[in-house]
Order: C-alpha cells, then sequence, then structure tokens
C-alpha cells in the first residue's frame, strides 16, 4: 500500500484503537505498534507523524513503558497524548510530577490559536482530563499552549522540532473540536496529502489479491456477518471462481438470513455452497441449557461441518479469513497479553488442507469494512447487518433451545429490527436485538388468562463495544414493537426492555 503513514505507539492506552480510527477518518493511513518498536522498524515504516498514545502508569516509577530518546531526533513530528505527552516532557528534561489537583472529565481550557494544532478554533472550550500527574516544568524549547485552571500544561509544543503534546484526549467525542486538532497536526504540522480512501484501497487490494494468489484456489467460510460478506465480495473481484465459499447454515440464523446470503453468493459467479446443517446442530444442543457448553458444541460442530465439506473440494492453495484490524491489535501492542490469535476461525487450520492463510482485511476497522462493502456494491442489508455472535440466536434463547423458541424469537427479533427501522434509528444505534428468556408470566388476553414467554429487548449505543450505553428508543417505538409483537407473534405474553450498560452487563445476555 503506497500510502502516507502515521504511526501510533501504544502505551497501554484504552483509547489506541480510537485514535487510530480518528486519524483514518482525517483521510490518513496509520497502524498501531507497541511503544517496544526499534528505531529501524520504525525509519523502515517511514512514516509522516508518530502519536504516542496514553498509558495508566506514571512516567517517573522505575517499571512504566519509556521510549528511546533517539525518536525525538529522526525529524518525524511527534504527538503526545495524556501519558504521551507526559512521556515527552519527562525524556526531554522535563519534570512530570503529580498534580495538585486531578482532573478527570469535562475540563475548561484555554488555547493559544497561534499554535498549529488550534488554528482556526476557538479559544475556549472543553476537553477530556483523565490524569493523576502532570507536566510541572516544560523540557528545554517547548512552551505551553493551553492550560486550565489547574493544569498549567495542557498542552505544549516545541515548534522548531515539530515536537507537541495534549495532556487530555482529543481522540473522545468529549473533547470539543478535538477532530479538528488531530487534524490540524496531520495536516498542518505533518503535510499529510489525505490519501487514504477506501476507493484506491478497494482497487490496491484487488490487485494485490490478483498477484498474491495468481491461479490458486481459495476457501472462505462466509458466515453472511459484515466482515465475511465483504471478504467474498473482495475475492470474487480479485479472483472470480477460484474462490469457494461455504456457508454453514447451523438454524441459528435470524429471520430470511439463509436465504439472503445465498441471494447475493449464490449468484455471483463464485463456488458457493451452502450446507444445510439445522439438524445436526440442533441434536447435538438437545437438553443444553449452560450458555459455555452451547458455544462449545456449535463451534466444534461447525468446524466439523467446515471439515466434511471441506474435504470434498481437496487441496486448496489460501484460506481466506476475515481477520479486521481490531483483531491484529488486540494480539498484543504495550504491555497487553495476547487475548486473541490472528487466524480468527478457531480450530480451521488444523482441519483444512491449505498452504496459507489470506487476510484481505486486516488492516481495516469496522466501519471500514463496511464502507469497503458498500464501495464494491455490496447489498446495504448486509454491509450494514447488526452484529451477531457466532453461536447466533442460540445464545439470544436462554435455556434449552427448540425449534419451536427459535421460530418465536426470529419472528419477534424481526418485527423489532423491523420498527428500529422504520423509526430511521437503523444507523444510530449500534446493536439492537430481542432475546427470549426462559422465564413465562401470567397475562390476559381477550376473556382468557395466559401463561407464556417473556421476551426482552435490547438496544445499545458504543463506538468500540468495549462499552456501551443502553439506547435511549422513544417510547412509542418501543410501544409499537411490543404491540405487534404480542399480536403477531403468540406464546409472548410480556416483554421488557434492558436498561443496563455495559459494564456491568454484557452486550449480549449469554
Amino acid at each position: 500500500m503506497n500510502h502516507q503513514t502515521v504511526l501510533v505507539l501504544d502505551f497501554g492506552g484504552q483509547y489506541n484503537q480510537l485514535i487510530a480510527r480518528r486519524v483514518r477518518e482525517c483521510n490518513v493511513y496509520c497502524e498501531v505498534h507497541p511503544y517496544r518498536m526499534s528505531m529501524e522498524q520504525i525509519k523502515a515504516l517511514n512514516p509522516i507523524g508518530i502519536i504516542f498514545t496514553g498509558g495508566p502508569n506514571s512516567v517517573y516509577d522505575a517499571n512504566s513503558p519509556h521510549i528511546e530518546p533517539a525518536v525525538f531526533e529522526l525529524g518525524i513530528p511527534v504527538l503526545g497524548l495524556c501519558y504521551g505527552c507526559q512521556l515527552m516532557a519527562y525524556t526531554l528534561g522535563g519534570k512530570v510530577e503529580t498534580a495538585p489537583a486531578r482532573e478527570f472529565g469535562k475540563t475548561h481550557t484555554k488555547f493559544d490559536t497561534d499554535s498549529l494544532l488550534f488554528a482556526g478554533l476557538p479559544s475556549e472550550g472543553i476537553v477530556w482530563m483523565s490524569h493523576n500527574d502532570y507536566v510541572d516544568q516544560l523540557p528545554e524549547g517547548f512552551v505551553s499552549v493551553a492550560h486550565t485552571d489547574d493544569c498549567p500544561v495542557a498542552a505544549m509544543q516545541n515548534v522548531e522540532r515539530r515536537l507537541y503534546g495534549m495532556q487530555y484526549h482529543p481522540e473522545v467525542l468529549h473533547t470539543e473540536n478535538g477532530m479538528q486538532m488531530l487534524h490540524n497536526f496531520l495536516y498542518r504540522v505533518c503535510g499529510a496529502q489525505g490519501d487514504w480512501t477506501m476507493e484506491d484501497y478497494a482497487r490496491t487490494a484487488i490487485e494485490n489479491l490478483k498477484n498474491k494468489i495468481g491461479s490458486g484456489k481459495v476457501l472462505l467460510a462466509l458466515s453472511g456477518g459484515v466482515d465475511s460478506s465483504v471478504a467474498a465480495m473482495l475475492l470474487s473481484k480479485a479472483v472470480g471462481n477460484q474462490l469457494t465459499c461455504i456457508f454453514v447454515d447451523h438454524g441459528l440464523l435470524r429471520k430470511n438470513e439463509g436465504d439472503e446470503v445465498e441471494a447475493v453468493f449464490g449468484n455471483m459467479g463464485i463456488n458457493f455452497i451452502r450446507v444445510n446443517a439445522q439438524k445436526r446442530f440442533l441434536d447435538r444442543l438437545a437438553g443444553v441449557t449452560d450458555p459455555e457448553a452451547k458455544r462449545k458444541i456449535i463451534g466444534e460442530e461447525f468446524i466439523r461441518v467446515f471439515e466434511d465439506e471441506s474435504k470434498k473440494i481437496g487441496t486448496v492453495d489460501f484460506l481466506a479469513q476475515g481477520t479486521i484490524y481490531p483483531d491484529v491489535i488486540e494480539s498484543g501492542t504495550g504491555d497487553a497479553a495476547v487475548i486473541k490469535s490472528h487466524h480468527n476461525v478457531g480450530g480451521l487450520p488444523d482441519y483444512v488442507d491449505f498452504k496459507e492463510i489470506v487476510e484481505p482485511l486486516r488492516l481495516l476497522f469496522k466501519d471500514e469494512v463496511r464502507a469497503l462493502g458498500t464501495e464494491l456494491g455490496l447489498a446495504d442489508y448486509l454491509v450494514w447487518r447488526q452484529p451477531f455472535p457466532g453461536p447466533g440466536l442460540a445464545v439470544r434463547v436462554i435455556g434449552e433451545i427448540t425449534e419451536d423458541k427459535l421460530a418465536l424469537l426470529r419472528d419477534a427479533d424481526y418485527i423489532f429490527r423491523e420498527e428500529i427501522a422504520k423509526a430511521g434509528l437503523d444507523r444510530s444505534i449500534n446493536q439492537y436485538f430481542a432475546v427470549l428468556t426462559d422465564m413465562r408470566s401470567v397475562g390476559v388476553m381477550g376473556d382468557g388468562r395466559t401463561y407464556d414467554y417473556t421476551l426482552a429487548l435490547r438496544g445499545v449505543t458504543t463506538t468500540d463495544f468495549m462499552t456501551a450505553d443502553w439506547a435511549k428508543i422513544p417510547y412509542e417505538v418501543l410501544e409499537k414493537a411490543s404491540n405487534r409483537i404480542i399480536n403477531e407473534v403468540g406464546h409472548i405474553s410480556r416483554i421488557v426492555y434492558d436498561i443496563t450498560s455495559k459494564p456491568p452487563a454484557t452486550i449480549e445476555w449469554e
């Protein structure tokens, strides 16, 4: 990829992915790497700018993460955020101390608009602070260009060396004009040209896949989710019928989804195999109520089904996977533990005869994957498909799974999602779905007493799915969905709305 690149060095901050996303939203490509990255590796990447993330440590502690001072001698602009700002000051001879007054949350701040960071912006505003320490003495050559009542160095700069720091977090939405501040650093300081566009990425990625795969055969496990669907579309554009997609329909999909996936990919000029394995999965799940047991059974059975089908194909040259950039980042940057393998289809490489893995989306965030899908002409209902757990509706039916319960949930969930879409909320609520609980309650319909299921509706808003707030869906939308479900589905006598945020709850119920 011949793009200008910005390097984000991770010091353990919670917003590392968010920083990278914000940079890319400015049409500048960036990558996140551990702070231990060597000077040789940094030079090889040839970044136009470097951003230090925040982190939970104090720079004056012996075991806190540090950086080689040589990074400041490369002539590359550097922007330190929060811990990164303190680290820059400390490494270059300044003094960092415990602040007399800690700052957390929204903080009124004054800016020097002569600084390139704040050019064209108001001289006062709200920023998002999160620090116990602060820069007490600036390094030689630096000046303060922003301050609060309790923090004399809310931002600093050394114009000659193109070194900048912000004590706050411009990447979060709580900071007013934070995106413009990052834009100013990228364009006014680093000289960014804005050459990261999805049209260019799609064209380059297709060409690269053609060159890599050549005349080889590619096998992809197609779930119908956003990532695998976009990966399939991209590969089909690159190699056509050299691609085989195996779509395992485990009978736990939402209403009409299996047919929708087949309608798109079954007529695309690729080898599309739909395996209707509903009975096989439901037989294995009979009588199982424990959520973890459900997940393990479904994962194991998926591998077996995929193995059975792939054996019919024989040897393939490439196994394709829908790994996306957060999967790569979560594989361990900074001092983070490795929590996810890059090969995100667990177990498949042990069961399939292939030579190499290809991951055509591994540079992209989820929102970029959606943008790429749109660029490639993928149907909107697949591009904007709601996030869906691998075990499907198995973890949205509480307790034992039966065909009857799945049918109830499919119909109820479909009505809820339809009403959300009719209200124009389908793009503003990040995830929404129905859960069929295992609880029954007394109800009254007509002149009769009922004793039927309680259905829970769930909606959340989030930027990263690590934390989430419950969605404030208008009462009239909830009321309409509730009335329709009660009247059209049957065997559901009570509907509740989940108003728990994450944490303490998870987004899914199981």
